[in-house]
């Protein structure tokens, strides 16, 4: 699959995934599973869906079951309910884990909202979560420059896949030429699919107030040129590095650096950075 064009790599894991369903109040999230081994769980970033970790997965599911949900409303999971904060998604995300491994020991990965949310989900874990790690993770109440986007809603055909083009590169992905036909697909899929906005939960510390509470063994993950981290990448690092993590830096990558740097990415989390 790593050599497979844009369309055959995607089809090829929706083809080859377990899908199943886990239930909460109003809705039911979505799962797509690979391999067999240690579980590991990954959470996409906001306006996503589990083709975030498209260059991941094959690799990763060679000594994992891999199990990558769509987030409550984003992909083709439903919305979760109206009053729903980040503690409430995050149970519902704890809720669908349990559910899919029955309290057995995993490893849990999530990138950017999927990070934050993966933090709640630790803070309040136990002896069964054996591992966090954070990807591209924002939320820690430090500075950092604005990043607009351009709206794609009323644009159309090549105008469309230009806005897309533009966003990936002002947000996901450092380097213009890994901005390939792949890049652009999943990124039009997940932002026609995306119904639930991330920020409405979101605060400036969201992810620093759930550390306080989290006891599971940490990994930090970051691309050397992520724009959710500018100006300032070195404050995080020290962010972490305080609380006896040291993150690794991912050289040339920016914020979907499991996209754009897979084969470090992939190496690290087999390594042992996902348990």
């Amino acid at each position: 699959m790593d050599t497979a064009p844009t369309g055959g790599r995607l089809a090829a894991l929706a083809a080859a995934a377990t899908r199943a369903e886990t239930a909460f109040a109003g809705g039911r999230m979505v799962w797509h599973e690979w391999g067999a081994g240690p579980p590991l769980v990954l959470l996409h970033g906001g306006a996503g869906s589990w083709r975030h970790w498209a260059r991941n997965v094959e690799a990763l599911s060679r000594q994992h079951r891999v199990l990558a949900p769509d987030l409550p409303g984003l992909g083709e999971s439903d919305l979760p309910p109206p009053e729903a904060d980040l503690w409430g998604i995050a149970a519902i995300v704890a809720a669908g884990i349990a559910a899919r491994l029955g309290g057995a020991p995993h490893a849990l990965a999530g990138f950017s909202f999927g990070a934050i949310i993966a933090g709640h989900v630790a803070a309040r874990a136990g002896a069964e979560l054996t591992s966090l790690t954070l990807l591209g993770a924002g939320g820690l109440g430090l500075p950092r420059q604005p990043t607009p986007l351009v709206s794609v809603r009323d644009r159309a055909s090549e105008d469309r896949t230009a806005a897309h083009r533009e966003n990936l590169a002002r947000l996901m992905i450092a380097d213009p030429a890994r901005i390939d036909a792949e890049a652009l697909a999943i990124q039009a899929w997940n932002s026609d699919h995306a119904r639930f906005r991330s920020r409405r939960v979101v605060s400036a510390t969201s992810l620093r107030d759930a550390l306080e509470a989290v006891r599971t063994p940490l990994s930090v993950i970051y691309g050397e040129r992520d724009a959710i981290t500018l100006p300032d990448l070195a404050s995080r690092i020290a962010f972490f590095r305080a609380r006896g993590t040291e993150a690794l830096v991912v050289p040339g990558a920016g914020h979907w650096v499991a996209f754009e740097a897979p084969a470090a990415v992939n190496a690290a989390l087999l390594a042992g950075r996902a348990g």
